[in-house]
C-alpha cells in the first residue's frame, strides 16, 4: 500500500519544481565561455513589468525607417524641392530685408540672361497650328484651378505675345476631344479672332480621349498650302498618357517629315514615347522640343519659348525673295464691304496689286494672295535676326561709378549695403558694351523684352 502524502509535502514539491524552472530560465551561456552566466536583469523583472504597463499609455514612436523621409523643413524630403513664395521671405538677425532684395534682383537678372543672343538665320514668317488637348485628362487639378483652365489662360497670353513678337505670322487652333480633331479657328493673322475662340472653349467641359493622329493630320492639311518661304510649325499641349488613333501614327509622322513640318510638344503628365519620337523625327534628331512642365511657372516659360522663331535648319532650303505689299490706310465717309470678312466697315487698306479692301493688317489678300503688311511689322520682326546683346553687370569693387542715375529712366540707382560690414551687395547697374551706358534692372528687362534697341546706342550721332 503506497504511503499517503500530506498536503504540506505536495505544496513543498511544487514550490521546489517552480524554483528549479526559474533557475534554468535565469541561467544562460556566454558566447566566449562555456560556464553559465546569470542574467543581471532577472531581479528587476517586477519593475520591468510595471514599466511596460506604463509605456502602453504613451504615444508610439515612429519607426526609424521614416527618418530618411523627413526633409529639412520638417515635412517629407520631396517637398523640399518645391519653392514656395513665403519661403523666400527671409530676414537677417536685425530684421533687414536688404539681402532678400538683392537676391530677387539677381534672380531676375539671371532669368533675363537666359536669352540666346547668338544671331541665327530664322524664319520670321511663321505659320503655327496650336493644338490643345481638351480630353477628360485635362480635368485634373494638379494645376489650379485645373489643367484645362490654366491651359486656356496661358494660350491667350501666348497669342498676345506671339503676334507682338511675330506680327507677320499666322496661327490656327485645333482641339482634341472625344477622339476627334476639331478646327476651332482658321489660320489667320488676326489675334482677336483666336482670343475670342479661346474664351468660348474655356466654358466647355473637357470630354473623351485625345487623338494625336487626327490632330496631326488636320494640322498637316492646314499647312500644305503654305508657301515654302514660311516655316510650318505645330505646337501641341498634351495632357493625356494615351492617344486614340484610327490607324498607324508612324505613317503620319513620316508624312510630316516629308512636308518639313516641325512639331513641339508640351506635356502636362509623364513622358509619352510617341510624343518623344514625334519631336525627334520632325526636328532632325533634336529631342529638346519635347518637354514636361514642372510647375505653373515652368508652364509659362515653355509657352514663351515657342514665341521665338526657330533657327533655319540646313535641310530647309528653297527660301527666295518674297513679294509683299505696303498699303496705306484710307478713310471713307460711307461704309463699304471688305474682302476679308464681307462686312461693311468705314475705311481700311487697299491692296496695291488688286485694289481690294481689307480691314486690318497684317493679312494675306483674299483675292491675289499678296502679303499685306506695314513697315513697322517688318521692323518688329527684325530683332529676331540680330538680337540685342546682354548688358553686363558692373562689378561691386568699382565704387567710383560715373553716374548715379539710370540713362534710360533717369532714376537714382538703389544702394543696397550690408548693415554689418557696410559693403555694397550689388551695384544695381547693367552696362551696354557698345555705348558704355548704365541701366537699372527694370530698364534692362524692358529694353531686351519689349524695346529690342539700346537707347544709348540709338542716341549716338550718325555721320
Amino acid at each position: 500500500m503506497a504511503p499517503k502524502i500530506s498536503d504540506s509535502e505536495s505544496d513543498a514539491d511544487d514550490v521546489i519544481q517552480i524554483s528549479n524552472r526559474r533557475q534554468r530560465k535565469q541561467v544562460h551561456f556566454d558566447a566566449n565561455s562555456k560556464e553559465p552566466k546569470k542574467d543581471k536583469h532577472v531581479d528587476e523583472k517586477d519593475n520591468h513589468d510595471n514599466k511596460v504597463s506604463k509605456n502602453k499609455k504613451k504615444k508610439k514612436k515612429k519607426p526609424q525607417g521614416n527618418e530618411n523621409l523627413q526633409g529639412a523643413n520638417g515635412g517629407y524630403a520631396w517637398e523640399d524641392e518645391i519653392k514656395r513664395s513665403w519661403d523666400l521671405v527671409t530676414v537677417d538677425e536685425e530684421a533687414d530685408m536688404t539681402s532678400l532684395v538683392a537676391s530677387l534682383i539677381d534672380a531676375r537678372k539671371k532669368r533675363a540672361a537666359k536669352r540666346n543672343v547668338t544671331p541665327y538665320q530664322r524664319g520670321i514668317i511663321r505659320t503655327l497650328i496650336l493644338t490643345l488637348d481638351c480630353s477628360e485628362s485635362m480635368t485634373e487639378k494638379d494645376l489650379r484651378p485645373n489643367r484645362h483652365a490654366m491651359m486656356i489662360q496661358y494660350s491667350i497670353d501666348f497669342i498676345h505675345e506671339f503676334f507682338d513678337q511675330n506680327p507677320i505670322s499666322q496661327v490656327g487652333i485645333v482641339i482634341m476631344r472625344n477622339g476627334l480633331a476639331q478646327l476651332v479657328s482658321q489660320v489667320s493673322g488676326n489675334p482677336q479672332d483666336h482670343i475670342d475662340v479661346l474664351k468660348k472653349i474655356r466654358k466647355q467641359e473637357p470630354k473623351g480621349n485625345p487623338s494625336l493622329q487626327n490632330a496631326l493630320e488636320m494640322a498637316r492639311g492646314l499647312l500644305l498650302p503654305i508657301p515654302s518661304h514660311c516655316t510650318r510649325e505645330v505646337l501641341i499641349i498634351f495632357g493625356s498618357l494615351s492617344s486614340t488613333d484610327p490607324s498607324d501614327i508612324h505613317q503620319t509622322i513620316a508624312s510630316l517629315v516629308d512636308e518639313r513640318i516641325r512639331c513641339k510638344v508640351i506635356g502636362l503628365s509623364a513622358q509619352v514615347a510617341i510624343c518623344k519620337e514625334l519631336c525627334k523625327q520632325t526636328n532632325y534628331g533634336d529631342e529638346s522640343f519635347y518637354k514636361i512642365l514642372l510647375d505653373e511657372t515652368h508652364f509659362k516659360e515653355l509657352f514663351d519659348e515657342a514665341v521665338i522663331p526657330l533657327p533655319v535648319n540646313r535641310i530647309n532650303k528653297g527660301f527666295t525673295l518674297v513679294k509683299m505689299g505696303f498699303p496705306t490706310r484710307v478713310y471713307e465717309d460711307t461704309p463699304t464691304f471688305c474682302s476679308c470678312h464681307s462686312r461693311l466697315v468705314y475705311g481700311g487698306y487697299f491692296c496695291p496689286n488688286c485694289h481690294n479692301k481689307v480691314c486690318s493688317l497684317p493679312t494675306v489678300c483674299p483675292c491675289c494672295d499678296l502679303m499685306l503688311i506695314l513697315s513697322t511689322h517688318l521692323a518688329r520682326s527684325y530683332h529676331h535676326l540680330m538680337p540685342l546683346k546682354t548688358f553686363n553687370e558692373v562689378p561691386v569693387e568699382n565704387e567710383n561709378f560715373p553716374t548715379d542715375n539710370c540713362f534710360s529712366c533717369q532714376k537714382t540707382f538703389p544702394v543696397l549695403k550690408n548693415n554689418k560690414t557696410g559693403k555694397l551687395l550689388t551695384s544695381s547697374r547693367y552696362r551696354c558694351s557698345d555705348c558704355s551706358q548704365d541701366y537699372c534692372i527694370d530698364c534692362d528687362v524692358f529694353i531686351h523684352e519689349i524695346l529690342h534697341n539700346c537707347p544709348g546706342c540709338e542716341s549716338k550721332p550718325t555721320i
